[in-house]
């Protein structure tokens, strides 16, 4: 059976609804970061919210519905949409844009916000996948996506849907997210990194000069340039 109703939430007429909305989106978020999907109840949610009980399904239509918001709100957060499309529409040359692409992505991950629950909520969701991925997937990941593959097939020179973008894509991605799934402990010691002689746009540039390496290996080898 469906944990909780799956009604339409309704406007309602109260002064303070957003305000309330709002509270139960971050209170939401903090409760699934801790306890996961699996494990968090709209009792506790509205609880920390200082909302009453029936307020998670009053104004999100239940703890599904509200999942999906917060899922789709946590990437937000971490990966504007509107942030990533201006770091790409500068420069010409499309390696430029993916520098600053995978540049990006580094300071995301290895920022403060990556302890952040919009971050945990994520990883979660990541490593133990739920039925309510469709929001995020639709509303932040396809976006988000089509702009990472313009960039890499002008690159390459082929069309954003060869297959060969994906696996460029995958490439760029996997350390990103192992920095961003693992531990800071675990990855200090598996990966150790010197921060304070690896900043940020170094690490990035390696990253970068691997990935457009690749490229050329690619291109090379299966598109024979």
């Amino acid at each position: 059976m469906a944990r909780g109703s799956r009604r339409s939430p309704t406007a309602g007429g109260r002064p303070d609804g957003a305000a309330t909305r709002t509270g139960l989106l971050e209170a939401a978020g903090a409760v699934f970061a801790e306890s996961g999907f699996d494990r968090a109840t709209a009792k506790e949610i509205a609880h920390r919210a200082g909302a009453n009980a029936a307020a998670v399904n009053y104004h999100f239509g239940g703890i599904e519905l509200l999942y999906a918001d917060v899922l789709a709100e946590a990437h937000r957060r971490l990966v504007n949409y509107q942030v990533l499309a201006r770091a790409v529409s500068v420069d010409q040359d499309p390696k430029d844009r993916l520098r600053r692409l995978i540049g990006l992505l580094v300071s995301v991950v290895r920022s403060e916000s990556s302890t952040s629950w919009p971050a945990k909520v994520i990883v979660r969701e990541l490593i133990a996948p739920t039925p309510h991925f469709e929001k995020l997937r639709r509303e932040e990941l396809e976006p988000k996506r089509a702009l990472v593959f313009s960039v890499i097939s002008q690159i390459m020179g082929v069309e954003p849907d060869h297959p060969l973008v994906a696996q460029v894509a995958l490439s760029i991605m996997a350390p990103c997210f192992m920095l961003l799934i693992a531990e800071k402990r675990v990855t200090e010691v598996l990966t150790p990194l010197d921060r304070a002689r690896l900043s940020n746009e170094a690490l990035a540039g390696r990253l970068a000069n691997f990935t457009l390496g690749g490229i050329a290996q690619l291109m090379a080898m299966e598109l024979g340039r």
